[in-house]
């Protein structure tokens, strides 16, 4: 780290000052773009999805919980899987914090599998978590919002050589990698009126970064997140890293 451009604190604030304009920059495009996801049509939602939750049998309107507004995260915990992916258990660890701010804001905030719900919650006990998880056992939900893949779907990327990643989040969910790919994270929003359900908003793959809240402080450290030329798979569930591991090559 030594042989990084070493300046006076004159010239790092001049850099300094030349970045914050492009980071301002950056804000308001981020509010535009906000402003246009709010502009999407919304879809009227007239299938009938039950959940198997705590509280028993509800629909997705009751999952609302008399509120108008309800975001879901679709938590990659298949029905074979032994344990949830350790990348979504990676973000999982923020949203305990941020349930009682979103309910002020008429938002409901919870978590959506395929796995019974007995196994999501000893999951949940494990991983010391409250937040709202429920069951799509037995529906379609994960299916219709691109959560869960069919292996139809699945078998172009499964006929050639599988990324060793993918070998190795399957092992650590107890599955194989058709098994563990059947499954996506998506994060989906959804709004009531007048008793109906519409789709409003859904995003994956990177548009997920909000959801793990370590990465935008790790992009503000020297080494950011050092992984693009490490061949080692570094996220873990927060009770499987070995001691105070620092990470990452120095």
């Amino acid at each position: 780290m030594t042989e990084h451009k070493v300046g006076t604190r004159e010239e790092w604030r001049r850099a300094r000052n030349d970045l914050l304009e492009r980071e301002k920059e950056l804000t308001r495009r981020n509010d535009e773009l906000a402003r246009q996801r709010r502009e999407l049509p919304w879809v009227r939602l007239d299938k009938e999805y039950r959940f198997d939750t705590e509280d028993g049998t509800k629909t997705l309107a009751e999952l609302f919980d008399d509120r108008s507004q309800l975001l879901v995260h679709n938590f990659m915990y298949g029905p074979e899987y032994t344990a949830g992916c350790p990348v979504c258990s990676a973000a999982a660890d923020t949203f305990d914090g941020a349930v009682a701010h979103l309910n002020a804001r008429d938002v409901t905030f919870l978590c959506i599998s395929r796995a019974p719900l007995e196994r999501l919650q000893a999951y949940k006990r494990r991983m010391g978590w409250n937040f709202p998880w429920v069951s799509s056992q037995g529906t379609d939900f994960n299916f219709d919002f691109d959560a869960s893949h069919t292996a139809e779907q699945l078998a172009p990327f499964l006929e050639g050589e599988v990324p060793s990643v993918v070998v190795e989040l399957a092992t650590a969910c107890g599955t194989d990698p058709a098994g563990y790919v059947a499954e996506g994270p998506v994060l989906s929003a959804f709004a009531l009126s007048d008793g109906a359900v519409y789709h409003t908003y859904s995003t994956g793959a990177r548009g997920l970064e909000p959801l793990m809240g370590f990465y935008p402080l790790l992009d503000r450290v020297p080494k950011g997140r050092n992984e693009g030329d490490s061949q080692e798979f570094w996220i873990r569930r927060h009770d499987e890293y070995e001691g105070a591991r620092s990470g990452g090559s120095g």
